[in-house]
């Protein structure tokens, strides 16, 4: 038999990836093999037999390991299905028919009966994790979890707290152990639940307080009391009554409290409470309650979107069957908790999480521990939102400083990409080995699972930590309305620039916006979602619910979609925050921001407009990890401060932005004339993102008003 027959018979059994990029690249190391080919086993020496049966056993061992695709769960050339015969409206392909999808397990319709079934898989398993600084992580069980929720609901209601969903108790505390145990002693008794956040201030709190008519709020520290009784003593809150602290705190809040006739307790006191007058459960049933999350918004007072126990089991359920025979969550998976629970993106990872019997850990609550918080839990889930994601890539490409490294970088980044597009996800290939463990290390070397939402992420960044964190990166969209998501990246389709086709509980359709020149014709409009995991409405407020939801009980996004040839939706634009500049041109700033966010230099961006003027300015916070060398490279040099002042640096930035946007096809009215660099960036705590860091826009406009002005009263002059 000669060695060219042997090859041959090899690579008929050897399947298409035999000649994969990994295994092509190591034939060059082995250069004897051309030379051999020509001869016979009978005329070959000793040391050649033996190099020959290290190769056959080395072929022999990759055929067996290789790593092998995952066949997709559906044709990822048609991920949604036309409804009606509307190509406008589409459902997923996952469905046998157009009915949506209610739930996935047939125990499993509420929160609570979620937590139920990873109860009986867990039980004395590992469910809520927490850390002190420098020290591991401790866990308590379901077992625990479950009899500290019975026994708190059961406080609750020694506390005057009805066993219904009509009874709205508040939670005003950062991400822990003890926020998750409120929330399922509410839903034990079937009360509802509504999250308090810091960001909201003075004025949306007491709105929500009032509305809701709550009268007891479970918080964590005692700077939230203060605030929540500065309220009450200016007679702002009337219905509140009780408040129940995580923390210890001090005499002079209790005296305080007592004066202004609230009831301050510490948890262990109101636990104390229900253990002396415990109650059997009361479980909620699917058309209930179960939140009420008053969304930040970026104008006006916060609306309280009224979230039912059947939207969240219809939404989760969704996901599950999208995952399902693909990715299923394993009890010894653990998510990494940080994102605000107040929303709604944060819970629907926890209870998919539950459902499955797996773990949560929680971060410390500083967000600058985050990276030794995940370093220490080792997260087998990671859900994120976009800037983090950006923030990870920016510091992996500023640790490559030499053109050989970036160029390896690149090079290792193509073959992982050529095994994605073939379907095989992993992270034990060579090219990892060579380059990526470290990466994957920094996020604790154990991820499996990383979904991201909340905000477009570009295509770039995507297609590159999918094949550098070597694990299923999944893109989602939605919103609150719709419970937390309405379409999904489908499992194999690892193409980036879109946001997945609907899920099984949502149907989702375009239609016209002819003043921004969006036609559903032409599969593009405003994006519209109806199905089991759309909200119930706006609480006590009819006028803002029937903006939001039609007659037809369809949900009006306010977000622009598009229809992709494979099914599959792409966010193009946004329909709320639009104007119009004083020639009449429509502007969506949100669009162009995104597109300004791709120069290398600017790292957040907010583009202004009005009615009274014909062209737009912005106001640009620059990227301090690249900011200072881009200058350099250009012969300026100076500090950050200094460079943010500097005319001919903002000259330089408008110029990149202005080829950037070039290119992304904006129009010249599009373009910002001027600019203004910020050294100090929008955040939570200065009140210019919101929890979900989308942008204040009223608040940016007004912490910049001076510096808008000044700029059009130069392009005036």
């Amino acid at each position: 038999m000669h060695i060219q027959e042997w090859l041959r018979s090899l690579r008929s059994g050897g399947g298409e990836h035999l000649e994969s990029e990994e295994l092509r690249s190591l034939l060059p190391s082995l250069p004897s093999l051309s030379s051999l080919s020509s001869l016979s086993l009978s005329s070959m020496s000793l040391s050649s037999l033996v190099g020959l049966g290290a190769l056959a056993s080395f072929t022999a061992y990759w055929l067996v390991t290789r790593p092998r695709p995952v066949r997709p769960p559906c044709d990822l050339q048609a991920q949604s299905i036309v409804v009606g015969g509307d190509p406008s409206c589409r459902r997923s392909a996952l469905l046998p028919d157009d009915n949506l999808l209610d739930f996935y397990f047939q125990d499993t319709k509420t929160y609570y009966d979620m937590f139920q079934r990873g109860l009986r898989i867990a039980g004395d398993g590992p469910c809520l994790g927490y850390r002190k600084p420098g020290q591991p992580y401790q866990w308590i069980s379901y077992t625990d979890v479950a009899e500290r929720a019975q026994v708190l609901g059961s406080g609750l209601l020694a506390k005057g707290c009805q066993p219904n969903p009509n009874q709205f108790v508040g939670i005003f505390a950062q991400n822990r152990p003890e926020w998750v145990i409120a929330e399922l002693a509410c839903y034990t008794y079937s009360m509802a639940v509504v999250p308090l956040y810091d960001t909201l201030g003075v004025e949306a709190m007491v709105h929500i307080l009032d509305m809701a008519e709550i009268s007891l709020v479970l918080c964590d520290k005692e700077e939230k009391a203060v605030a929540l009784l500065a309220n009450k003593e200016g007679g702002l809150t009337p219905s509140l009554s009780c408040l129940v602290l995580f923390n210890p705190f001090s005499e002079a809040l209790l005296t305080r409290a007592q004066q202004c006739g609230v009831e301050l307790l510490r948890l262990e006191e109101l636990m104390d409470l229900g253990r002396q007058n415990i109650q059997p459960p009361v479980p909620p049933q699917p058309n209930d309650l179960a939140v009420v999350c008053f969304t930040s918004g970026t104008t006006g007072k916060p609306k309280g979107a009224m979230i039912t126990h059947g939207n969240i089991a219809s939404n989760t359920s969704s996901v599950i069957k999208i995952l399902e025979g693909y990715f299923v969550i394993r009890q010894e998976d653990v998510s990494i908790s940080y994102l605000p629970l107040a929303h709604m993106f944060e819970r629907m990872i926890q209870v998919s999480m539950f459902c499955h019997g797996a773990r949560v850990g929680f971060y410390q609550g500083d967000i600058s521990l985050l990276m030794d918080d995940i370093k220490t839990l080792r997260p087998s889930f990671f859900p994120v939102v976009p800037r983090l994601l950006n923030r990870i890539y920016d510091k992996i490409m500023g640790a490559v400083t030499s053109p050989f490294k970036r160029a390896v970088l690149q090079y290792c980044v193509r073959r992982k990409q050529a095994e994605l597009s073939s379907g095989v996800v992993r992270n034990n290939s060579l090219w990892d080995k060579l380059v990526f463990n470290k990466i994957q290390a920094g996020l604790g070397g154990n991820l499996r699972f990383i979904l991201t939402a909340s905000a477009p992420i570009s295509p770039g960044v995507l297609t590159f930590l999918r094949a550098a964190l070597g694990c299923l990166i999944f893109e989602g969209y939605g919103q609150t309305e719709c419970t937390a998501g309405c379409t999904f990246s489908m499992p194999g389709d690892w193409s980036a620039g879109h946001v997945g086709a609907p899920l099984p509980c949502a149907m989702v359709k375009v239609t016209d916006i002819p003043e921004m020149n969006y036609y559903a014709a032409n599969g593009e409009g405003e994006i519209c979602i109806r199905g089991p995991s759309v909200f119930r409405g706006y609480l006590r407020d009819e006028e803002r619910t029937a903006e939001a939801l039609d007659s037809d009980g369809w949900l009006h996004s306010g977000d622009v979609g598009q229809w992709l040839p494979n099914g599959t939706l792409r966010i193009i634009d946004r329909k709320k925050h639009i104007f119009k500049l004083s020639q009449g041109e429509y502007i969506a700033p949100e669009k162009i921001e995104n597109i300004y966010t791709r120069c290398s230099t600017v790292l957040q961006v907010f583009v202004h407009g009005d009615s009274l003027q014909s062209h737009l300015v912005g106001i640009v916070v620059p990227d301090p990890e690249v900011f200072i060398d881009w200058a350099k490279d250009r012969g300026i040099v100076g500090s950050y401060e200094e460079l943010c002042q500097n005319p001919d640096v903002k000259k330089a930035v408008l110029a990149d932005m202005t080829s950037v946007g070039k290119e992304a096809g904006l129009k010249s009215f599009e373009q910002v004339k001027d600019l203004y660099l910020h050294p100090e960036q929008f955040s939570i705590s200065n009140g210019l993102l919101t929890p979900t860091l989308k942008s204040r826009r009223v608040d940016l406009r007004k912490a910049f008003q001076e510096q808008i002005a000044r700029m059009y009263g130069k392009t005036a002059a």
